[in-house]
Parts: C-alpha cells; sequence; structure tokens
C-alpha cells in the first residue's frame, strides 16, 4: 500500500511540477515574442538597405550591394553585414556623405478655389495641407504656391533639394493655365500678351496663348514659364480684365489627368525621375 501510495503521490508530485514548468516556458516565450514583435516595429530601427534607399542613394537591392562592398559606414565604422539595423539617430555615410534617411514623398493635389496654400490657417482660413494630411506621416510643403482663389496643380515634397531648386526664379517650369474672365478678351490685347507684356517695367514673356477651342472669348489657355508671384492675374490686370476662374492645369510636365478636384495622388517613379532632371 506505502509503495502504491507512494507511486500515486510521485505521479502526482510529478505532474504537479511538470505542469508549473510548462506554464513558464509559455509566459517565457509569450514574452520573448512579445519583445521581438515590440523590437521589429521599433519605427526608430531599420535596417541599413533600407536607410539607403530611403535617403534615395539606390534601390534596397542596389543598396546590399553598396554594403557588400564596404561603401557604407556606420558611427564611422564600415559595415558589410547583410540585414544590419539601424537607428534613425545613427550617422550614415555612402562614399563618405553624411545621408538622410527620412524618405522622400512627393504628392500632387488638384487644390479646390478658397484653401491657402500656406501651412498656417491663423486667419480662420482652410489650408491645402489639411487635404493631404493622410498622405505622409512626414511634414510635407509646397513647391511653388497658388492664391486663395485660385485651382489646380499643387506639389507638395519633403525633399528640400528639389523644393530649393524648383523654386528658384532662374528656374522657371513649364505652366499652362485655364483662364477665365468677367469680358471677352480683345484679339489685340490677346496679341499683346503673346508678343510681350510689360508688367512693372519688366516684360513678360509667355509661350503660348490663345483662346480655348469651342469656349466664348472670355476663356483664355496660358503657357508660361515665369515664376514671379501672381503673374498670370497681373499680366491681365496691366490690360484691365478681372479673372473670374484661374486654374493650373499642368505644372512641370504634371497634369490633372484622372486626379479629381480636392484628390491627391503620389508622383509615380518615372514622374520623379523627371523632375530630379530639370536643371
Amino acid at each position: 500500500m506505502g509503495t502504491s501510495g507512494s507511486d500515486k503521490g510521485g505521479k502526482k508530485s510529478g505532474n504537479r511540477g511538470g505542469g508549473f514548468r510548462k506554464k513558464n516556458t509559455a509566459k517565457g516565450n509569450s514574452s520573448n515574442k512579445k519583445a521581438a514583435l515590440q523590437k521589429s516595429t521599433n519605427p526608430n530601427v531599420i535596417r541599413l538597405n533600407r536607410y539607403l534607399s530611403n535617403s534615395g542613394v539606390c534601390s534596397r537591392r542596389e543598396a546590399d550591394i553598396y554594403i557588400a562592398a564596404g561603401s557604407v559606414t556606420v558611427n564611422g565604422k564600415p559595415v558589410t553585414e547583410m540585414g544590419y539595423k539601424v537607428n534613425l539617430t545613427d550617422e550614415v555615410k555612402f562614399d563618405g556623405r553624411v545621408l538622410n534617411p527620412v524618405k522622400k514623398e512627393y504628392v500632387l493635389l488638384n487644390k479646390p478655389k478658397d484653401f491657402v496654400t500656406s501651412g498656417r490657417n491663423d486667419r480662420g482660413h482652410r489650408t491645402a495641407l489639411t487635404l493631404i494630411s493622410k498622405a505622409s506621416k512626414s511634414p510635407l510643403a509646397p513647391i511653388g504656391k497658388l492664391d486663395k482663389t485660385s485651382t489646380g496643380l499643387l506639389l507638395f515634397t519633403n525633399d528640400g533639394e528639389l523644393t530649393k531648386r524648383l523654386n528658384s526664379p532662374k528656374n522657371g517650369l513649364r505652366k499652362i493655365y485655364h483662364v477665365e474672365l468677367t469680358k471677352p478678351l480683345r484679339s489685340a490685347d490677346l496679341k499683346r500678351i503673346q508678343e510681350g507684356l510689360p508688367v512693372d517695367e519688366k516684360v513678360v514673356k509667355v509661350q503660348d496663348a490663345s483662346f480655348i477651342d469651342k469656349a466664348p472669348k472670355t476663356e483664355v489657355g496660358l503657357e508660361i514659364y515665369s515664376s514671379r508671384n501672381n503673374i498670370v492675374r497681373r499680366i491681365f490686370e496691366e490690360l484691365e480684365y478681372e479673372i473670374v476662374k484661374l486654374d493650373r492645369v499642368v505644372y512641370a510636365g504634371l497634369t490633372k489627368k484622372d486626379l479629381p478636384r480636392g484628390h491627391w495622388r503620389y508622383l509615380t517613379e518615372q514622374e520623379v525621375i523627371n523632375l530630379a532632371m530639370i536643371q
């Protein structure tokens, strides 16, 4: 009986012990998985090849080649390990040049009327930035401006270098506007615009100006490269015309195709390349 009781007790004891150990192991595995998940989803830690890709140096696949070749350093030390992870606060260099890990983003908006371009709305105005608020977690800024009453294409980006280059007065971009006036435009005034009209004692050259096909003479198409502020409005004000509608339909090769008013889209890779080629 004693032996039997001892066996029975041993089995119970063993079961308790085994169950206890199993429970601890499960807890340990759960904790480890949770820690691993938190580590893998840490937004401040990314793979080195993605860091290079976000910086605009190359694609991730090309980045692996450069990393293996020893062209990349992290905090002053060469790194050749595939899958190596870095903090966003680390200093990463490619061929001696410090990189910025923030992914460059480009968003094209078809701006509606009565939205200001600036990010500040301290006067109670609606801002165009609110329309693209879900496009990026990074702060985006417009390249160029459209006044409150104007509509049409407006490009936003966090690419400071591109913004500076495209905003430069020396680098006029091709823009096409659809203009609607309160009264018909006289043919003589259209010719004056085509030949170059002085505005503030400086001639404004346009690439093309013409009436819109199958539309009243109050509607005009204007192609221009000038980067002067509100220059289209000022051209018509000089000729004593009032603009009812000013819509930018083409901007630096970008169009409103399949982009309804008030909507936005990301630029394609080819469109970004085309903008980068503008000197």
